[in-house]
């Protein structure tokens, strides 16, 4: 690999980090990049590799968070269990599923989710808890078993997904929701990063190399986030989502 494209993997991991440690959807950028970058390796060795930095950015940012924020660890717990359950199942299948039926059916759920993000413009500013603990721990480690699913076979858009369902189905605001999203996330990126190192689909040495940029992103973008707040968050949020929506789109469409 050539400097050149080991300082343009660099810096993808970075803004990556940045954009992640907020919001979610770094792998908009990570993952792209990694594609661009080093073409002429196998698809489940450019997938296994992204999944170092996002991981261990994602740590960092998750600590930066739980110093500030402090999550809810039962309900973080319910959801990465599962999710780390279903990252590891879905990064088996990673090799042999068609990506392209996943294209459509993530374009209209991001559409659903910037539509309905902004016509609430009061939605994730302050928490508002809905149902009962038990229905809540539920719902959340189904949803964690179905995103952490998707994470270990696709991946784009992962955070952003959990961000939303945590503001819009559970009732916590932005921060929070961003906070706990992270811990969410380790345990996917985890899950993947064991699967993938047992058919040995990871490449360690640009791994660790674009884990350092992706942390120092990460560690950034925290703080920014823990700064401006829910408001900031949103602002954030609705801005990745249209792009994940534009990046997406523009892969399904480029592909019929």
């Amino acid at each position: 690999m050539s400097l050149s494209t080991a300082i343009f993997l660099g810096l993808a991991a970075g803004f990556a980090g940045f954009v992640d440690a907020m919001v979610g959807g770094g792998g908009l950028i990570q993952l792209p990049a990694l594609l661009i970058g080093i073409s002429d390796k196998p698809l489940p060795l450019i997938l296994g590799t992204n999944k170092i930095p996002s991981f261990l950015g994602t740590s960092s940012s998750g600590i930066a968070y739980f110093r500030k924020v402090r999550p809810n660890l039962h309900v973080a717990t319910s959801m990465a269990i599962p999710a780390f359950i279903g990252s590891v199942l879905g990064a088996r299948l990673a090799a042999s599923f068609p990506k392209d039926l996943f294209r459509p059916i993530i374009v209209i759920l991001l559409i659903c989710v910037a539509l309905y993000t902004w016509k609430k413009p009061h939605l994730g500013m302050d928490e508002n808890l809905r149902f009962t603990p038990t229905i809540r721990l539920l719902l959340v480690a189904l949803f964690g078993l179905s995103i952490g699913f998707y994470d270990g076979i696709f991946g784009p858009g992962t955070g952003t997904f959990l961000v939303f369902i945590l503001v819009g189905v559970i009732g916590y605001a932005f921060l929070k929701a961003s906070a706990t999203a992270k811990l969410v996330n380790m345990a996917t990126n985890f899950g993947a990063i064991l699967s993938f190192q047992f058919t040995g689909h990871i490449w360690w040495r640009l791994g660790l190399l674009m884990a350092i940029a992706n942390i120092a992103g990460s560690l950034l973008g925290a703080r920014l986030a823990i700064r401006g707040g829910s408001p900031l968050v949103r602002k954030v949020f609705l801005a990745v989502t249209t792009l994940l929506i534009a990046k997406v789109g523009y892969d399904w469409l480029s592909q019929r």
